[in-house]
């Protein structure tokens, strides 16, 4: 059972300057943990986002440094994933149906984590394309285990998942997160929008969706410029961004198959 709540909308959000990384970031969560508590109607709730990335860790080797390595991959020429071939990669790619689309799963053994401690990081799902492969991620990327996941065909777009420890946002979220304890859908754009594009979203939320599969709740964005649809969720103790991006060309000419993989994202 799927439901779906849209909304088309534009978000206000505050002049940044000329600030660091850092300082932008403590600005965003400052911004947004304000406006919650001014439209607060006292129910206690809006603490659990006003706490939102207050621990040094999410801005030196976290969620914080994603906007140098979010929004496109180091280089377009980047090898493919031969699936099996590269040590340490287990297949999680599903046979073609009949429209030659494939279904990747990330295998519970797959490698990656957030060290000694954290639980096993609740599996995903989503589906691509014919000619589809999973993309290397290089222990360069400055967004270090929180990237998990990219996939790329260089003529239609590309994808990468953002696998985060909520603990790194707040520490009353426990071990069964929820997207909607973190915030609404604005406040979490608002938030971690500027990460994944490199800039702040004035401007570029063309719309929102809230959508219900299997009773967890995913928030669903389009941006533009630059293209990107943004999926986030939360499970287990773990932030989930899902986000299939293109150039000019490639969204025109394959919009509809980048919107259908974005909407596919499930964590299962």
């Amino acid at each position: 059972m799927s439901t779906i709540t849209q909304c088309i909308c534009r978000f206000p959000y505050q002049h940044l300057g000329a600030q660091s990384t850092k300082e932008k970031w403590h600005s965003r969560i400052r911004a947004a943990a304000a406006c919650s508590k001014e439209n607060s109607s006292g129910d206690g709730k809006i603490e659990n986002f006003s706490g939102l990335i207050n621990r040094r860790e999410a801005l030196v080797c976290g969620v914080s440094l994603l906007s140098a390595a979010g929004i496109g991959f180091p280089g377009d020429g980047l090898a493919v994933v031969k699936q099996g071939l590269l040590a340490g990669r287990i297949p999680g790619l599903s046979e073609p149906d009949e429209q030659g689309w494939r279904t990747y799963q990330r295998p519970d053994d797959k490698s990656g984590g957030h060290g000694v401690g954290w639980s096993p990081i609740i599996p995903y799902a989503f589906s691509v394309p014919p000619d589809w492969d999973e993309v290397p991620v290089s222990i360069a990327d400055l967004g270090g285990t929180e990237i998990d996941l990219r996939f790329a065909n260089p003529k239609q777009g590309r994808l990468f998942v953002i696998v985060a420890p909520v603990l790194r946002f707040a520490d009353d979220l426990g071990d069964n997160a929820t997207i909607e304890r973190i915030g609404t859908p604005e406040k979490v754009i608002n938030a971690f929008g500027p990460e994944v594009i490199g800039e702040n979203v004035e401007g570029k939320v063309l719309s929102s969706e809230v959508a219900v599969h299997s009773g967890r709740t995913y928030y669903q964005f389009e941006l533009e410029p630059p293209h990107v649809l943004i999926t986030a969720t939360a499970a287990g103790n773990r932030l989930y961004l899902f986000n299939v991006t293109g150039n000019g060309l490639q969204w025109k000419k394959h919009y509809k198959d980048l919107k259908r993989i974005a909407d596919s994202f499930r964590v299962v």
